[in-house]
């Protein structure tokens, strides 16, 4: 064939172990091209992505028999999206076509797949076995999850067609070129993503309905169904509808509502009259200090985060990785859902280089030893109240109530705060013990629950983000220096709360007034870190109230009141430091939040003690 630049079509089969279908495939789309093409005019090109059967020896010796057949091997897994835009970039052909290799489709509609495209119809084209007037031959077991995912795109992605998925189809160069590099998932939903930002850009894109018969056995997979279409179905309507709208002022008045509603949310349990008389008589002269003793804590938030950084392979200055905590922190504020963590994976990412995959692994750092120091500031104190008995005043609190909170708002705040204590512990043993395996536990975990070969992509993904959590974790050097720094900022931030207790005149010892207020700031941010109400605000007021009004002659209304300054001033700071570093980072948080959430890289963990 003469590779001149003659050939017009390209046929490119994804292949992943497909030894025992493979040979039968080239030929047949070989033959079948030959019935409507000249022969120098197409090409087909095994795109093998990383295949650890025969599948490489069978396509070289089908490329050395026929200069029409290429083959692209890569020693790695790609992802099917991955695979297929080597191989197109690779193309000659100015009509690019791939369908599946098991050939469910009836090949009689190859030819009306091509020329939909070659004749200049159409720049993308897909067959459909949705459609009226085709035949697809599908069981409950297939048939019930392909039309709920394709009810879903057209839902959320406003998409028109009736069947994404179909492996049937074909699309012009320049269709390619000017959607390619937009398509962000390298799997299985690289087909759907291609639809639907296709229908996006203005493109034509030609749905007609084939004859379709599965080839063997199927099942909805837990990995690639639920957590890898669906999450990348949420992916893509974020970045096409919700992050475009997402503006400055937007998001400004965004946080200003939430606020209110949760301000507003709180009087239904407390009475607002009552906190702002006792707010009203604070010392002011301790609140400013209460203040200055937070601020004392954000360089040690950066230098924890440097010694993170640099157990994962990366040196940074003390006052970028601050300012870039400053930032992400106010996202955090702002932005529902802790949009902030991902703020920060992108300003490090944005600045330094810093892959995304090391930056969230050196989030869940934080988030891991951040629940584990306040779990063991509270742990510490509630064991001295054990033993002097105190506890009988934290359950008759619970059972009878604290004048000022709601007592369901308490058992839940409580219960929470438990829970998730729990967990961090758990967590924290599970890194640690897997750390030290030889085996490789999450891949096991990862295909134990799925068979399909979208496993292997997902696992890949968290080893590559629990990697870096392990590597601090098997350093017993770097696990004691990040403890201790986690352990000075938590002592900061309860030191904060507890000046802001004392403004308030309260007559308690300074021993009394330390241990509540280590018990209580430990209780109230492992409280909030299921937002279980707007921002995390009400549970950490309960807790906090509960534990001081219960342990303390402090009445509800001055603890509650301590609560919402605690949370005020720890804001206050935090804001002013990100609008600082924001300027002189030259970061735009909303610009940050998007370019964030349209990362496939997993999330840090979601609980965030630290955004008050």
């Amino acid at each position: 064939m003469d590779s001149s630049g003659s050939v017009s079509v390209s046929v490119v089969l994804p292949a992943y172990n497909e030894e025992d279908t493979i040979e039968e495939t080239v030929t047949t789309t070989l033959d079948t091209l030959g019935a409507f093409l000249p022969d120098d005019s197409y090409e087909v090109i095994v795109a093998e992505d990383g295949c650890d059967d025969r599948t490489p020896d069978i396509a070289d010796r089908l490329a050395a028999a026929d200069d029409r057949v290429r083959h692209y091997h890569s020693d790695e897994r790609l992802g099917r999206g991955g695979a297929l835009e080597r191989a197109f970039e690779a193309a000659r052909g100015d009509t690019l076509v791939y369908f599946d290799t098991d050939r469910a489709t009836d090949m009689r509609h190859l030819e009306e797949l091509v020329e939909r495209v070659r004749s200049g119809d159409a720049d993308v084209a897909t067959g459909s076995r949705w459609m009226p007037g085709r035949v697809a031959d599908r069981p409950a077991k297939r048939g019930v999850p392909s039309r709920a995912y394709n009810g879903l795109v057209r839902l959320f992605l406003r998409s028109s067609l009736c069947d994404h998925q179909c492996g049937f189809k074909a699309l012009s160069r320049e269709a390619f070129v000017r959607l390619h590099r937009d398509i962000e998932d390298d799997h299985w939903f690289w087909d759907t993503e291609l639809l639907v930002r296709a229908q996006r850009a203005g493109l034509t894109v030609a749905e007609f309905p084939v004859e379709w018969e599965p080839k063997g056995d199927t099942k909805v997979d837990l990995v690639r169904d639920v957590f890898g279409m669906g999450s990348q179905i949420l992916r893509l309507w974020w970045q096409l509808s919700v992050a475009p709208r997402i503006t400055r002022r937007v998001s400004v008045g965004a946080g200003v509502l939430l606020t209110l509603v949760a301000l507003a949310l709180m009087t239904v349990y407390l009475d607002p009259q009552a906190v702002l008389t006792e707010l009203e008589g604070a010392d002011l002269s301790l609140v400013a200090l209460a203040g200055l003793v937070y601020l004392c804590s954000w360089p040690i938030r950066g230098a924890r985060y440097r010694d993170i950084l640099r157990e994962l392979g990366y040196r940074e200055r003390l006052g970028f990785l601050t300012g870039a905590v400053f930032i992400s922190q106010t996202g955090n504020l702002v932005f529902p859902a802790r949009l902030g963590d991902g703020v920060r994976a992108y300003v490090v990412k944005a600045r330094r280089g810093i892959p995304y995959p090391t930056g969230f692994a050196s989030l869940a750092v934080e988030r891991v030893f951040d629940l584990l120091t306040i779990t063991l500031l509270g742990g510490t104190v509630f064991v001295g109240f054990v033993l002097t008995g105190a506890t009988d005043q934290v359950v008759d609190a619970v059972s009878a109530g604290v004048p000022g909170v709601d007592p369901r708002s308490a058992r839940v705040a409580l219960t929470v705060a438990v829970g998730v204590a729990v967990a961090a512990l758990l967590a924290v043993v599970a890194i640690v013990v897997s750390a030290r395996r030889d085996d490789n536990l999450i891949r096991r975990v990862v295909t134990g629950v799925s068979s399909d070969s979208y496993a292997d992509y997902v696992a890949g993904v968290l080893e590559g983000f629990v990697s870096g959590v392990q590597t601090v974790a098997a350093d017993r050097a770097a696990f004691a220096r990040v403890g201790a720094s986690s352990l000075a900022i938590w002592s900061l931030d309860v030191v904060t709360a507890v000046l802001v207790l004392a403004a308030f005149d309260v007559a308690l010892a300074p021993s009394t007034l330390v241990a509540v207020g280590f018990f209580a700031v430990s209780v109230g941010n492992l409280a909030k870190v299921l937002p279980l109400s707007p921002g995390g605000i009400g549970l950490y007021e309960a807790a906090f109230t509960l534990l001081v009004a219960g342990l303390t002659p402090v009445t509800g209304p001055t603890a509650f009141g301590a609560a919402v300054l605690d949370h005020a001033v720890k804001n206050l700071v935090t804001v002013a430091g990100g609008v600082i570093s924001m300027l002189a980072l030259n970061v735009s948080l909303t610009s940050a939040v998007d370019e964030a959430s349209g990362e496939s890289a997993p999330d840090a963990d979601a609980a965030d003690p630290d955004a008050d």
